[in-house]
């Protein structure tokens, strides 16, 4: 029987030509010999591209991640899960040590109305404070460290400068001048920085770790067949070019080889975004990673490792990610900003009361307070607690973000690429169209399902669906015949039951409506012809369903003045009905992955903010280079690994969510940034001593309540954000 569900599948695809390529009309004149070809020539080009590179000899960050494995991924997701322990450690360790420092800080007691001094309180508040800074600061000095080796001061440059400045004058007051200490101040932003780090560490490996739940791409182990055509499961690792492979019905290929024995279809769409199963046979070439659907396979291995195409798509993947145009988050920029601002202002009220007064130590104490009063407390927590907040929002609806930059800049969009298969589309054919002579719908639904049901090709499964979905009865079919390279016939009720391709019927010479199939075909349709008794009844039309959500998500990103890109490796005919369909601005098909790679740069190049929606690995290159990269939850780990953001519910629907978020993120995150920093626009100048002539100096007390205040403000405000 099995041998006959192969046969009937060939007999499906092709006639000389396959007849459901004949109803592509790109591909009327090539048959399979024009795909063969297509994909031979991908991989000869992906290999002169690569072929002298080594396999992962650079993975980091996301690179390089997926092909034999997820060594990399979990090393990434460790790190992350490791940085965030460390966060948690410090900041609880350092939280305890602030305490007694805040109690024994002379400014805290005289705001409290207290006196709790003793000999001595000064030498153990200075000896915490510097346990706190060593230990709690660590993280931020060597975060600083790697700014300044960038010329890109920010946050960490930020904080050392205020934590550096408000110990070592502190220390100073301690023992060898006169004025108040800035322990309190130190104790406090390395606490509050410590907690910021850490949420926003967690909201990370809310998505990492939701990763390791999604499947993997390729098998672990093949049927390596020996001398005497016994068979011995090995790791895939192992294999060497020239070993032969058996590969079962239902089995991914372990590696890219060369079948010499057997015949099947194989699913190559997440490679090569192909919707329609290709079949393969003696001499064809197959892709580590597809799917063999139905027949029994051997082939001779033929690359392995780096040369393979899967690897090959995680070079391209890597290329993509090094040349990615690095954004920076917009708390960097403040931070930038208020580094500048207060190195400054610093300076300058230095230099000021020098000239004025000629007081070392007072235009020291002012200099020193303007800096420390620049402490950015507010400003450690406003972006981390929007990032938690809208982190946990968007993993509660199916969101997970991977790249809070690329994410916080999807606001900026003029362009969303779509890929086909499996995105726009379920990857699953269903009946869309039922012509039926003699015979009602249904009855002609019901003889070809009767046939059909026992095969797990794409085209069987949506004639059954279909047939289920009517709840139609469908009587046993007998005495089954394969029809070679024709089609396939049965006994149902004693009468003879074929379901053949149109070249049959050309051959046979039966008339059938031409028009209405090309019709048809023209539409990217693929059609098959039900013969009772061998007289026409009818013809079937089946197509890639388009996803509910699909039409939702155009729709809804056109009315936020946002271009829709089709970008697909099918055929035109497909992707123009789905285009169409979905009334897509712009349609590009038969497109090869590194095509994909120059069609999102075309439109970067354009001045275009693009983000790139696929789920496949001919999409993570795409996927890398575009400024947000959107994986569809049900893809490949390749794919995933590139993305930025991943869908896990699939729905292309959620990417208007998404960018909506992104929006809400940003607006809450510059009310934050107002907030924070309106308190040091305030205090900055007040702390130079621009209204010292009036009798007005702020105060380490007023400078703590109003730092205190903000902080608890854009605390608040972080909650607010709501998902639509």
């Amino acid at each position: 029987m099995k041998d006959h569900h192969e046969n009937h599948n060939q007999s499906h695809m092709h006639e000389g030509h396959e007849h459901h390529r004949e109803t592509e009309s790109h591909e009327q004149n090539d048959g399979i010999k024009g795909h063969e070809h297509h994909m031979e020539t991908e991989n000869h080009q992906h290999h002169d591209m690569m072929k002298n590179r080594s396999h992962h000899s650079e993975s980091g960050g996301h690179e390089g991640h997926g092909v034999m494995g997820n060594h990399d991924h979990h090393d990434h997701g460790d790190h992350h899960l490791m940085m965030a322990m460390d966060f948690r450690k410090r900041f609880y360790i350092s939280f305890v040590i602030m305490i007694p420092v805040l109690f024994l800080s002379p400014m805290i007691q005289t705001f409290m109305g207290v006196s709790w001094r003793f000999s001595g309180d000064q030498y153990i508040v200075a000896a915490l404070a510097t346990l706190l800074y060593f230990y709690g600061g660590k993280p931020f000095l060597k975060g600083s460290v790697d700014e300044i080796r960038k010329k890109s001061p920010a946050m960490m440059t930020l904080v050392t400068m205020s934590i550096t400045v408000s110990y070592v004058y502190s220390l100073l007051t301690v023992f060898f001048i006169e004025g108040n200490d800035f322990f309190w101040e130190l104790a406090t932003l390395i606490v509050i920085m410590l907690f910021g780090h850490w949420i926003e560490m967690k909201s990370v490996i809310g998505a990492s770790r939701a990763l390791d739940e999604l499947a993997k791409l390729m098998p672990e182990t093949a049927h390596l067949i020996l001398a005497a055509d016994e068979l011995k499961e090995i790791k895939v690792k192992e294999l060497k070019k020239g070993d032969r492979v058996l590969v079962k019905p239902g089995e991914k290929i372990p590696v890219d080889g060369k079948v010499y024995e057997g015949i099947s279809f194989v699913n190559e769409s997440m490679l090569t975004g192909e919707s329609v199963p290709v079949e393969k046979k003696a001499d064809d070439e197959v892709v580590g990673g597809a799917i063999n659907t139905d027949g029994i396979l051997k082939l001779q291995v033929q690359k392995t490792g780096d040369q393979m195409f899967l690897s090959q798509m995680i070079e391209l993947v890597k290329d993509a990610q090094k040349n990615k145009s690095k954004t920076e988050r917009l708390a960097d920029q403040a931070a930038k900003w208020l580094f500048y601002i207060a190195t400054v202002t610093g300076i300058v009220t230095f230099t000021v009361w020098m000239l004025a007064s000629g007081d070392l130590n007072f235009s020291i104490t002012r200099a020193v307070t303007v800096i420390v009063i620049s402490c950015p407390h507010a400003l450690g927590l406003a972006i981390p607690l929007v990032t938690a907040v809208t982190t946990s929002i968007a993993a509660q609806h199916g969101l997970l973000i991977r790249n809070r930059a690329a994410f916080e800049n999807a606001r900026n969009l003029t362009s969303v690429v779509f890929d086909k298969t499996g995105t726009l589309t379920e990857g699953a054919f269903e009946v869309t169209d039922l012509i039926s002579e003699q015979v009602s719908e249904d009855e002609l639904l019901a003889m070809a399902a009767a046939l059909e049901i026992n095969s797990e090709h794409p085209i069987a499964q949506g004639i059954v669906t279909e047939a289920k979905n009517r709840a139609l009865e469908l009587e046993s079919a007998l005495n089954y015949q394969n029809l070679t390279g024709q089609g396939l016939k049965a006994e149902i009720g004693q009468k003879e039951v074929k379901i053949v391709s149109p070249g049959f019927l050309l051959k046979e010479s039966i008339a059938f409506d031409q028009e209405k199939f090309q019709a048809l075909a023209d539409e990217g349709k693929t059609v098959i012809f039900i013969l009772l008794e061998n007289k026409l009844v009818g013809m079937i039309a089946l197509s890639d369903k388009i996803k509910n959500e699909s039409a939702m998500a155009i729709s809804g990103l056109q009315l936020m003045g946002i271009e829709t890109v089709l970008l697909t490796g099918d055929n035109q005919a497909v992707a123009s009905r789905v285009g169409q369909t979905l009334k897509i601005d712009q349609v590009i098909a038969e497109v090869l992955p590194q095509d994909k790679v120059n069609q999102i740069s075309k439109l970067i190049n354009q001045g275009k903010h693009v983000a790139m929606t696929g789920d496949g690995v001919n999409d993570a290159p795409a996927l890398a280079k575009a400024d947000l990269g959107i994986a569809i939850g049900a893809g490949t780990d390749v794919a995933i690994e590139a993305a930025d953001v991943i869908l896990v519910k699939s729905n292309p629907g959620d990417v208007v969510s998404l960018i909506g978020l992104s929006k809400k993120t940003y607006r809450k995150m510059i009310q934050n940034l107002v907030w924070a920093t309106a308190y040091n626009l305030i205090t900055l100048p007040l702390a130079a001593g621009v209204l010292y002539n009036q009798g007005i100096l702020v105060s380490p007390a007023i400078g703590a309540l109003l730092m205190s205040l903000s902080t608890v403000i854009v605390a608040i405000n972080a909650r607010l954000i709501k998902f639509e």
